[in-house]
């Protein structure tokens, strides 16, 4: 019997593993979650941290190379983000539940995904605890 180990939701803990697989993939799922989410390029860019439109474009594009840290960071919490609202709502809930006000903390009456249009990697963490708190 396999013993249980605890699975980190920690972002990615090395910089040196950003090579052009993880970055195609990471984008193309981006890109996939936030055309579900129907959120616009700008607010994309927020979430991706404010890259350059240029950078932005070429990434959309299908065009890049290394990412930072920080973006690769986002990334990770926006795969952790959507796969816990897909272990807990349906597709329609998913979105009912990130566009309307939430009174609990860390929101404070904001929706979920106005509080990760504030542009912090801190946001994107909250979202994902908070929904890996109501996974238990």
């Amino acid at each position: 019997m396999q013993s249980a180990r605890a699975v980190s939701h920690a972002p990615l803990a090395n910089s040196d593993i950003s090579g052009p697989d993880l970055a195609a993939a990471g984008l193309k799922a981006f890109f996939r979650i936030t055309d579900a989410w129907q959120l616009k390029d700008d607010d994309r860019r927020v979430l991706l941290g404010s890259p350059s439109r240029t950078t932005y474009y070429d990434w959309k594009k299908g065009k890049h190379g290394t990412l930072s840290r920080d973006t690769l960071d986002r990334l990770s919490y926006m795969l952790g983000i959507h796969k816990a609202l897909g272990i807990l709502f349906n597709v329609t809930n998913q979105l009912n539940w990130l566009s309307h006000g939430n009174t609990d903390a860390p929101f404070n009456g904001q929706s979920p995904i106005d509080h990760m249009l504030g542009g912090s990697l801190i946001a994107l963490a909250d979202v994902r605890r908070y929904l890996d708190a109501a996974r238990g």
